[in-house]
């Protein structure tokens, strides 16, 4: 694995880096980062794995050099140039000095460790608001993602299997039989999404991604976030389905205990891109990248005597996360209704995260859904005329077509829309067109004053209600509403819970009519 004993290289840099100051280094599987005043410089560790060859100089340079082509325009300002060290004709090692070539470097304009998105995560930094920037800017990182024809979505994924197979081989943290176990988990599911991943291959879903996008290659600049670390070492693990790629992220957030964070990136990606039909893919992705943490972290510790104890739980901890996604969960619709300022979207947001397998349920928001049918972002105001009954119409007739798409395709879907018309109650109830498939309506109702009360005191987000159109639908009635009623002036995780506690009596009611029959 270790092909080539750099400790020279390694004394010469931090004795030629310590002229400005004291130098700082940092080590991972692949790499070792010397941090130096008000630079960072990047060198490839002379290793040969399933997955990345730095064994000889020759690569490392090679590989110098593509990181900060790739990493450029992600990251402008950040990436400066790739150093060489070679051999002098006195035997001693020197910077770009021409001669034969020993190692190389990329050199880095260093930024503050705290603007990481992993070190912010951890001082309990992350908002709705900047992980929704975040989601933005992956789309916009993904559309600009040269798209690769290069063999079939599910030939793609095979690929990534075998190279995680190799990958566990080479530690000894994880038995053969449970190697074998996850990887038969895997390949069974892969046989049932294979026709799905080969569609959105053939539809240029499948690009030259990011390859490694989680909380630590991810830095706030200037209030922005941004992409960085990219994998430059091997361009078939980093040419991969875009939603692969979003779920590397999606894992990290969810295994950090973020899941709400986990479930808003993943709607508004979905939102801003319309990429609904992987959906029912994303918890196979998000396991395949909990497996790969899980080899990578067990071959870190196969190497480190010291914390091998604790580096072993860690891998395991992701090696569980990758079999609890591959298990099967029903399908189900929830509709959350009420009056403006009820609460809906606070209650669909904390409610999502804890339906099905990660990254949770699908949001189809009605203020969301209609701003989108106008092409306009969702805070924008549209104009009254926006609004009238047959514009409506059509918007309550999109939410039911894609919440039985979202079913259809094995998912969970939460319909947050006011459903103050008998008629749109029952257009969403129709939506479930299995028997396999599970509705239930909830109804938000809360005193006139409070609704009036938080509707007057909005500001931003996607709503255009005001406390007229508050007091049209007041005036005008929601009719008799059969639907659970919860009361909206609790807490969005209390009315979660309680949601969660319905849902869990009507499972149990379901799973004994089918014994009886």
């Amino acid at each position: 694995m270790i092909t080539e004993d750099q400790s020279e290289t390694i004394a010469f840099i931090e004795h030629a880096l310590s002229r400005t100051g004291s130098v700082e280094m940092i080590e991972t599987h692949i790499s070792r980062i010397f941090l130096a005043g008000d630079r960072a410089y990047k060198m490839k560790r002379a290793v040969k794995l399933p997955y990345a060859d730095f064994s000889t100089a020759e690569r490392r340079l090679a590989a110098c050099q593509k990181e900060v082509q790739l990493n450029g325009p992600t990251a402008p300002g950040i990436y400066l140039g790739v150093r060489g060290i070679s051999r002098t004709n006195d035997g001693c090692m020197a910077f770009d000095a021409g001669g034969p070539l020993v190692d190389a470097l990329v050199e880095m304009r260093r930024f503050d460790q705290s603007a990481l998105f992993d070190r912010i995560a951890g001082a309990g930094g992350l908002t709705t608001s900047l992980m929704t920037a975040l989601a933005q800017v992956i789309v916009d990182f993904h559309r600009r993602a040269p798209v690769i024809h290069a063999g079939g979505g599910a030939a793609n994924v095979a690929a990534v299997l075998k190279v995680n197979e190799a990958g566990f081989a080479t530690s000894h943290v994880f038995s053969a039989e449970e190697v074998k176990g996850l990887t038969a988990a895997f390949e069974s599911q892969l046989a049932v999404l294979s026709e799905l991943l080969d569609k959105r291959e053939a539809a240029g879903k499948v690009r030259r991604c990011h390859g490694d996008l989680h909380l630590r290659n991810i830095f706030l600049r200037d209030g922005k976030p941004c992409l960085f670390d990219c994998i430059e070492f091997n361009d078939q693990i980093a040419t991969v389905d875009i939603l692969y790629d979003l779920a590397f992220l999606l894992m990290d957030l969810w295994h950090r205990g973020y899941p709400q964070f986990a479930n808003l990136v993943m709607n508004r990606y979905l939102d801003e891109t319309g990429e609904d039909d992987g959906f029912s893919a994303l918890p196979f992705f998000i396991a395949l990248r909990a497996a790969v943490r899980a080899h990578v972290i067990a071959t870190q510790a196969e190497e480190s005597d010291a914390r091998t104890p604790t580096l072993a739980a860690e891998a395991r901890s992701y090696f569980r996360l990758a079999q609890a996604l591959l298990q099967a969960v029903k399908p189900q619709l929830i509709a959350i209704g009420g009056l403006s300022g009820s609460g809906k979207t606070t209650l669909a947001e904390a409610l999502a995260p804890r339906l099905g397998l990660a990254p949770g349920a699908r949001i189809v928001e009605s203020d969301r859904v209609r701003k989108s049918m106008h092409g306009v972002s969702p805070e924008t105001r549209l104009p009254p005329a926006a609004y009238r009954a047959e514009v409506s119409a059509k918007v309550y007739q999109e939410l039911g077509l894609r919440a039985r798409y979202i079913l259809a395709e094995g998912g969970c879907a939460v319909v947050d829309a006011v459903f103050d018309k008998p008629g749109n109650r029952r257009m969403i109830e129709e939506a479930v067109s299995e028997r396999r498939h599970v509705f239930s309506g909830f109804w938000l109702e809360a005193d006139p004053a409070l609704l009036w009360q938080r509707v007057e005191a909005r500001t931003g987000g996607c709503s255009d209600a005001t406390v007229d159109v508050l007091a049209h639908q007041l005036w005008k009635g929601s009719g008799a509403v059969d639907w659970i009623r919860l009361e909206a002036a609790l807490p969005a995780e209390k009315l979660a819970g309680e949601i969660l506690h319905h849902l869990a009596i009507k499972d149990a009611d379901l799973v004994s009519m089918a014994a009886d029959i």
